[in-house]
């Protein structure tokens, strides 16, 4: 039986409007954090010029591999094993990278190496695409967003809801700018951050 996340159920329709103008010019895309894998199977499907390379930790695989094998299309790859605070990066170069509700989920630690390796793996011109609730000059943007970072921090003191700003600097340190923000449903947004010259 394929692992089902509701919240990848919601959102998928209105982060596919943004993707498609975000990644119309890309071909290649890595999605970091893969998850249960509906998003890639669903995003593959509706964005066929692109080839949609999955990764995530080797225990989220085999659910990854059962979305894929019941619903995939040509055009979506079984995951790559990527855990980004201890794994090697692919030897791979990529135009476009996309991750849905990763970042608050890792320690500060993992999303520095994070946004490190994208900067190595992304190709000039590329675009990093994140999803997710995101602070705005230190502070909260809504209530529930406060109470979701006591939730998060009840299951992993190290987890947390990073401001904007601060995930800018760490672009910047990689060689991205950001170039697009969009506002989403339930206090989420996509943060769009395009590769200008090399880390």
């Amino acid at each position: 039986m394929k692992p089902f996340s509701e919240s990848c159920a919601q959102n998928q329709h209105v982060i596919l409007e943004v993707l498609r103008k975000e990644l119309a010019s890309a071909q290649h895309v890595l999605e970091i954090g893969s998850g249960t894998g509906q998003h890639a199977v669903f995003f593959a499907r509706a964005l066929p010029h692109l080839i949609w390379q999955t990764s995530d930790m080797d225990k989220q695989h085999p659910g990854i591999h059962a979305w894929i094998s019941d619903e995939g299309p040509d055009n979506v790859r079984a995951p790559l094993s990527l855990n980004v605070e201890t794994d090697h990066w692919p030897d791979i170069t990529f135009d476009a990278v996309f991750s849905a509700n990763t970042v608050h989920i890792m320690g500060w630690p993992e999303v520095l190496k994070m946004f490190s390796g994208i900067g190595q793996i992304l190709a000039n011109g590329g675009r990093f695409c994140l999803y997710g609730p995101f602070n705005v000059e230190g502070k909260f943007t809504s209530e529930s967003n406060a109470r979701f970072e006591q939730w998060l921090k009840s299951q992993n003191p190290k987890s947390g809801i990073r401001d904007q700003a601060e995930l800018d600097q760490l672009a910047e340190n990689a060689g991205l700018s950001r170039i697009a923000t969009h506002v989403m449903p339930t206090n989420n947004h996509i943060l769009v951050w395009e590769k200008t010259h090399a880390d």
